[in-house]
């Protein structure tokens, strides 16, 4: 939306500078896009009649002219324009004007002495039009200032509207926001009914009220369609936009652009019987103002004659029936059309208009037939003719609707943040021209015509907010009362565990939940998954049960990309089906914590040799994550898992995950040449932990003895370790595996167990017969329970 400033003025005036004006209609939501000046900076310039045109004695294009501008003497000016001619009027530039990007003098053009220029508008800095000089109406007044006469200080502002905010897209519109955010009274132009003279009228039907609800008419007689549009209505026009075509038609914009309600004209001689708004016939074409033969669609509505379609309807008007410098009398339309049956149409054949761009956004059906008594009010005025009767058809039960809105001011205040009161309110819904119903601090509002935004509650403490001024409202901090969160000493944060496993030299990956079928199969033997309806990748069809094919696949696209060493970790949720005997009860979530260790122990380094990772490596970082629990680790046999290098994770009895190397058949299925190690936890009961407990510290030196045990080859370590442990005297500290032996000396079915025993007491230095009784103790206890021996 583009206006002169000078034009909005005309309707409300107030005390502000036009940048502080843009400031004011940008925060009500009225976005000023630009604000530009309508002509570049100069001055010197007047207006000037050409009195006599004579040849140049010494070149054939160019012309010797006496021009009057208004300074008492003549002056003598070499003029190369090719419309020049005497009697004519334009701007005329005094020696010692400055123009945009040249200063005039007194000079010699061919040896004939020049006292100034006269002026194209490409030279003023108006437009690129540079065939002529501007030719200025006749009565324009010799010697005024140019800048005055066409209003060159003016300044354009061009708006940028939400959809929402069709009651803006007009002059009237806009100066009632302005007259809202200001105080400031709006002078609308007085709108007289023209006087009817003759009974020259034409019928309407509404065939489609739904689609409009309401048509005025009339016929115009006698007009002189070749008559000039004023300059002032011209000069408007073009500087919202519009360019000038004729008479009648550039009224019938000028009334859009100041009412927001869009007319139209047709050749009345041209039509035939009543005029129907009706939907169209199949196949039926029609030939439009723009030249495109179109074929409306089945919803889209069309103005018609009985034999005929003439326009579609609120989009853009026939070529068949407009008017031209032939017409004598026409038939002048103002009509309301509901936003739906205009919306898309045009887009839908490749362009807009104007009129579509307001009608599909809601245009005022209260002002249809003042518009009409407008656009009749200035063809009489300007083309002359005689006005016929309006016709109107209307149908209530199809205009929209203008339901209460309620609006609690207490709402509105802890919305906004702001105290407000009801006396602000009652006023700031005056100044929108809303009409009301007050019960305490309590209104029944009732949006006006021009409004199609107002629905809620919501809507009208937008309003509120937008003439309060969104400057005026406080930025306040969000506040509130903070306390320390009682933190639990029994439990620690996955933050924790995360920065564990990066200081252990793994990095975190985050997979997607949805992963293949055969991954489910391979990795959780789960041939039941949750399966998606909808999937996003067809290899993505199902649901993970386990954390351990993403990180497989994370491995395989390391090695795609030549990087042997991989060390990864992931914490998420798996899904699993939740089955009560034959029936499925619903899903499981578990959290868990997982990760995968392949290739080369540490970097290539030249102080440690090449090793991979095995399975104890791993065993360290479970252990290590699990700190301060002691975990135990029972042989387990799992799809995923090497049948002999891999265990199951226990706590305090219970089965809390898995570790072990990956089994040899997938290895070879996904190509990843060395087998990697891999482990799964529950996450909840990873982040459980003991309450700290105090242990004195012994300022007596510890004692420590080694005891190597030959036990069957099938006896696990861990119950023995458990077991040495439970048998041991209180002042024990710590007994540690810390070899395991075959071979020479040892029996072929048998293997050493070397365990090393600290012992220390807190009250005195131990003495070589209490150690030795406390040896005695664990080793008689290994042999009742494991069939231990003494290695000799």
């Amino acid at each position: 939306m583009q206006f002169p400033e000078h034009w909005l003025r005309e309707f409300v005036n107030p005390p502000l500078t036009s940048a502080e004006l843009a400031h004011s209609l940008t925060m009500a939501g009225l976005e000023v896009e630009a604000l530009q000046n309508v002509a570049p900076a100069f001055g010197g310039v007047v207006v000037a009649q050409v009195l006599a045109v004579d040849k140049h004695p010494d070149a054939d294009k160019l012309k010797l002219c006496r021009v009057d501008g208004g300074q008492g003497e003549t002056l003598q000016i070499v003029c190369g324009a090719p419309n020049v001619s005497a009697g004519m009027k334009v701007p005329c530039a005094l020696v010692g004007a400055e123009l945009p990007g040249i200063k005039i003098k007194a000079a010699k053009v061919r040896g004939v002495e020049s006292f100034g220029m006269l002026c194209s508008a490409r030279e003023l800095g108006l437009s690129e039009d540079h065939s002529g000089l501007l030719a200025l109406p006749d009565d324009a007044p010799v010697g005024v200032d140019i800048r005055s006469y066409l209003a060159l200080d003016d300044k354009l502002f061009t708006l940028k509207l939400t959809p929402n905010r069709a009651d803006c897209l007009s002059l009237k519109g806009v100066a009632r926001e302005v007259g809202a955010l200001t105080g400031v009274p709006v002078v609308l132009p007085e709108i007289r009914e023209a006087a009817v003279a003759g009974d020259r009228r034409r019928e309407v039907v509404l065939d489609a009220p739904a689609a409009c609800p309401r048509y005025c008419g009339r016929v115009v007689t006698g007009i002189d369609a070749k008559a000039p549009t004023p300059g002032w209505m011209r000069r408007r026009l073009e500087r919202s936009g519009i360019r000038s075509i004729s008479a009648v038609v550039d009224v019938t914009n000028y009334v859009m652009l100041e009412l927001g309600q869009p007319l139209h004209a047709f050749d009345n001689a041209r039509l035939h019987g009543a005029v129907h708004v009706r939907f169209p016939a199949p196949g039926e074409q029609l030939l439009l103002l723009n030249g495109q033969t179109v074929e409306p669609s089945a919803d889209t509505a069309l103005i018609a004659d009985e034999k005929r379609a003439l326009a579609m309807a609120g989009i853009m008007g026939g070529e068949e029936s407009g008017i031209g410098d032939a017409t004598a009398e026409l038939f002048l339309e103002s009509a309301f059309f509901a936003p739906g049956a205009v919306a898309g149409k045009a887009r839908a054949l490749g362009f807009s208009s104007d009129a579509s761009y307001r009608f599909e956004r809601g245009v005022d059906f209260a002002t249809t037939r003042e518009a009409l008594e407008r656009a009749t009010q200035l063809i009489l005025d300007i083309c002359g003719g005689h006005a016929g009767p309006v016709t109107e058809a209307i149908d209530c039960s199809h205009l929209p609707k203008r339901e209460a809105v309620r609006l609690r001011v207490a709402r509105a205040e802890k919305i906004l943040g702001i105290r407000l009161g009801g006396e602000v309110a009652a006023r700031l819904l005056k100044g929108l021209d809303f009409s009301f119903t007050r019960e305490g601090d309590t209104f029944i509002v009732t949006p006006p015509s021009h409004r199609f935004d107002i629905a809620i509650e919501e809507d009208l403490v937008e309003e509120l907010a937008r003439l309060h001024g969104y400057d005026n409202i406080p930025a306040r901090l969000p506040q509130g009362l903070l306390a320390i969160l009682p933190q639990n000493e029994q439990s620690r944060s996955i933050w924790r565990l995360r920065r564990l496993l990066a200081a252990r030299d793994y990095q975190e990956v985050v997979n997607y939940s949805f992963v293949e079928v055969a991954w489910e199969q391979d990795f959780s033997a789960n041939r039941e998954p949750v399966v998606l309806a909808n999937p996003i990748a067809s290899q993505m069809g199902v649901m993970r049960s386990s954390l351990i094919g993403g990180l497989v696949a994370n491995l395989v696209n390391n090695l795609n990309r030549r990087t042997e060493r991989v060390r990864v970790f992931e914490t998420g949720r798996c899904f699993l089906r939740d089955s009560q005997g034959d029936q499925i009860a619903g899903f499981l979530q578990p959290k868990r914590i997982a990760a995968l260790a392949a290739g080369p122990t540490a970097p290539e380094q030249w102080g440690l040799a090449m090793r991979h990772t095995d399975f104890f490596d791993v065993k360290a970082d479970v252990e290590a994550l699990l700190a301060p629990l002691l975990a135990r680790f029972e042989r387990l046999d799992h799809p995923a898992l090497h049948p002999g290098r891999s265990a199951s994770v226990v706590l305090h009895g219970r089965v809390v995950g898995l570790i072990g190397e990956l089994h040899p058949q997938w290895v070879q299925k996904y190509e990843l040449g060395a087998a990697p190690v891999v482990f799964e936890l529950d996450l909840d009961a990873v982040l459980q932990q003991p309450l700290p407990k105090y242990r004195e510290v012994s300022r007596f030196p510890a004692v420590v003895r080694d005891l190597a045990l030959v036990v069957d080859q099938e006896q696990p370590a861990q119950d023995m370790l458990e077991g040495l442990i439970a048998a041991a005297p209180v002042f024990v500290r710590e007994v540690v595996l810390f070899d395991v032996y075959h071979g020479k000396g040892v029996e072929p079915n048998k293997k050493s167990l070397a365990f090393r025993v600290v012992m220390q007491d807190t009250e005195k230095t131990l003495s070589d017969g209490e150690v030795d009784a406390a040896l005695v103790v664990m080793i008689e206890a290994a042999a009742q329970k494991f069939a231990a021996k003494l290695r000799s």
